[in-house]
């Protein structure tokens, strides 16, 4: 009882709040295949929004959507700069992350805001918080899911596998990453959001490291289940989050210090990076004997 209470239900939230924020980078770096480092200014946005909202007496309920309106506007920007300056994305996502701290200053008056007195979307009782963040995603990828198979869905998968066949079919790919980076940091912005009512403050560096922890999440989830379809793939994201954040507990548990994570978080991108490679090496040397 004291495992399921101590250990996997604190791993079970936490990976499910910040599997949002992997779904988010899902639909930037696998959907249209390019990499957005806005997230790490995006999901402090989110927090400082829903947070300053609610120190200013906003519901817990509009504060926290504020918080997916505020990211996807900082994901659009990014968007903007890449696809009507045409500056690599890599670089527009950069510019915007580095505008962003200043303005996640503006917005919560002060570097850190505490939430522990105040009335948030996230109940006290572990069971409930599990529940709602159980909710959220589940209801996040059933949206996804139901997104990708519409006509915008489609055009928008269809960038990232062949942008220019979708600018022959008369589609603007330009329009497409837009839109993805729009809807991507807005998801990430939302899991600020509860993730700072989770934590109970907002921080102007607590998206630092955020692009990295989130694609180890997404890599560890590919390796393990697959992504042959958008619902494995989402899937995929929220349950490779989970284990991501149960291996950073086994590392605490470990003695490793919490200024250590950042470390084990490079560690864990690797050898998840190296896996398909390892099977490839293994499956040639298997043909090798074979023969």
């Amino acid at each position: 009882m004291d495992f399921v209470l101590y250990f996997l239900l604190p791993v079970c939230q936490q990976g499910l709040v910040w599997g949002l924020v992997a779904l988010g980078v899902w639909m930037t770096f696998r959907v249209v295949n390019v990499p957005d480092l806005t997230v790490d200014g995006t999901l402090t946005t989110g927090a400082a929004t829903a947070a300053r909202l609610l120190t200013l007496g906003v519901h817990p309920l509009p504060a926290t959507l504020a918080g997916f309106l505020t990211g996807a506007a900082g994901g659009a920007i990014t968007g903007l700069i890449h696809t009507r300056l045409k500056v690599q994305p890599l670089l527009a996502s950069i510019i915007t992350m580095t505008g962003l701290y200043s303005i996640n200053l503006r917005i919560m008056g002060r570097s850190n805001i505490a939430l522990f007195n105040l009335r948030t979307l996230v109940p006290d009782d572990d069971w409930a918080q599990l529940a709602l963040f159980a909710v959220i995603a589940g209801l996040l990828v059933l949206v996804l899911n139901l997104f990708f198979r519409t006509e915008l869905g489609l055009a928008l998968r269809a960038t990232g596998d062949n942008d220019a066949m979708v600018r022959m079919l008369g589609v603007s790919s330009d329009s497409m990453r837009l839109l993805a980076f729009t809807l991507s940091n807005g998801i990430v912005g939302l899991g600020g959001a509860l993730v700072a009512q989770y934590s109970g403050f907002a921080d102007a560096q607590m998206g630092i490291g955020t692009i990295v922890a989130a694609l180890a999440a997404l890599i560890i989830g590919e390796t393990l289940f697959g992504t042959p379809t958008v619902a494995r793939a989402t899937v995929s994201a929220l349950l490779g989050s989970i284990i991501y954040r149960a291996l950073f507990a086994l590392a605490l548990r470990a003695g490793f210090q919490a200024s250590d994570l950042k470390l084990v978080t490079a560690a864990l991108v690797v050898i998840a990076l190296s896996v398909p490679q390892i099977k490839k090496t293994v499956r040639l040397a298997e043909g090798g004997e074979a023969r």
